[in-house]
C-alpha cells in the first residue's frame, strides 16, 4: 500500500495568524510562528514533517494562503525471486 506524504507552502505576508488551519490540522503539524510578517501578524509554520496532505488546513484558511501539495510514497519491498527456471513458467499476480 502506498503511503501519502504531504507538504504546504504558506504565503507568510497575507497569514494573519487566526490558527484555524493548525486547529484542523488532524497531525499538529502547524503552529504559529515566533516571527513577525511585514504586517505585524505572527503566521503559521509546518513544525512536523508528518503532512499527509490531507487539505483541511487549506480548507478553513480565510485568507485562502495556504496550498498543499500531495506525493505517493511506492515503499516497495522485495517479496519473492524466481530462479533456476529450466522449462516455461506462467506467474499470475492478484490486483
Amino acid at each position: 500500500m502506498a503511503k501519502v506524504k504531504g507538504d504546504i507552502v504558506v504565503d507568510i505576508e497575507k497569514c494573519k495568524g487566526c490558527e484555524l488551519c493548525a486547529q484542523a490540522c488532524p497531525q499538529d503539524a502547524l503552529e504559529l510562528s515566533r516571527q513577525v510578517n511585514s504586517k505585524g501578524y505572527l503566521y503559521i509554520v509546518k513544525i512536523e514533517d508528518n503532512c499527509t496532505g490531507c487539505t483541511n488546513c487549506s480548507l478553513v484558511c480565510p485568507e485562502g494562503v495556504i496550498k498543499v501539495y500531495r506525493k505517493t510514497v511506492d515503499n516497495k519491498e522485495h517479496i519473492a525471486t524466481i530462479s533456476d527456471v529450466k522449462g516455461d513458467i506462467k506467474v499470475t499476480v492478484a490486483s
